[in-house]
């Protein structure tokens, strides 16, 4: 029988006043601005298009909706190859809505590096060998790898949440290289956090330090997916995995529901 896990991190409102004020420019892919449209509402709003009275309605209750304002690399989503730029790998690059279906459900494999959690280092290529050693599993061609860092397990308002470890270029490209299709992360990001990338790039005044793992993805098209959840609850391999955005014509990304099917 086959067991479905849900790798996709539950959106919900955070009060702005608690969360960490250097971390404010963050909070809009972090959580929803959510407008709850309850029954009550609900009822007004039939009772104006049906023009009936309220106890016409069941319980005088009508339906209850939420108006959401998001942005597209809000929570769980997938970064489509427009994200890093207009070309891929020399030709046009993907947006959302273009990308086969097909490539978004695969083998997957939890590569552990939850040794380097709150440390906001960089995730090697050794590292990432490592962590392939133990598994025993070969990446081949159209796989999906995923980092897990345990940094969901932070509250959202926690600011050691944000200092997770991160992809370089490099281990990247290796990844690429190894014939993985999608890089999946449950940290907020796939780099560096930002604090520390801009901190190196100050200091350096090094180009190739700015969201350089990013911008590898300019070189081989490989999909980027982003706080994940419960990556502890897998298997190390010998899953299947679906990344399923919406559809949004023309985005850079878009969230999506990622479910594990494992046997």
């Amino acid at each position: 029988m086959t067991k479905l896990i849900d790798l996709t991190r539950t959106l919900s409102h955070v009060d702005k006043s608690t969360f960490p004020a250097k971390l404010l420019p963050l909070l809009r892919i972090i959580a929803p601005d959510i407008e709850y449209v309850d029954h009550s509402m609900g009822a007004k709003i039939m009772q104006f298009l049906f023009k009936c009275p309220a106890e016409h309605l069941p319980d005088g209750e009508g339906w209850a909706e939420e108006n959401l304002s998001i942005s597209s690399h809000l929570g769980t989503h997938v970064d489509a190859p427009w994200h890093y730029g207009s070309t891929c790998a020399g030709k046009p690059a993907k947006t959302v809505d273009e990308i086969p279906l097909e490539e978004l459900y695969c083998d997957g494999v939890v590569l552990d590096l939850t040794h380097k959690r709150t440390s906001g280092d960089a995730i090697t290529i050794d590292d990432l060998k490592e962590a392939l050693g133990r598994t025993g599993y070969i990446i081949k061609e159209g796989d999906a790898v995923l980092i897990r860092t345990d940094h969901d397990k932070f509250d959202l308002t926690d600011e050691v949440r944000y200092n997770y470890p991160g992809m370089t270029r490099e281990s990247t490209l290796w990844l690429a290289e190894q014939g993985a299709k999608i890089g999946g992360t449950d940290a907020l990001g796939w780099d560096r956090p930002f604090h520390v990338m801009i901190e190196d790039y100050q200091k350096s005044g090094d180009k190739s330090k700015i969201w350089d793992a990013h911008f590898a993805c300019r070189d081989v098209e490989l999909y980027v997916v982003q706080q994940l959840a419960n990556l502890e609850q897998l298997p190390s391999h010998g899953f299947k995995v679906s990344f399923f955005p919406i559809k949004l014509e023309r985005a850079s990304a878009a969230p999506a529901r990622v479910v594990a099917f494992v046997d």
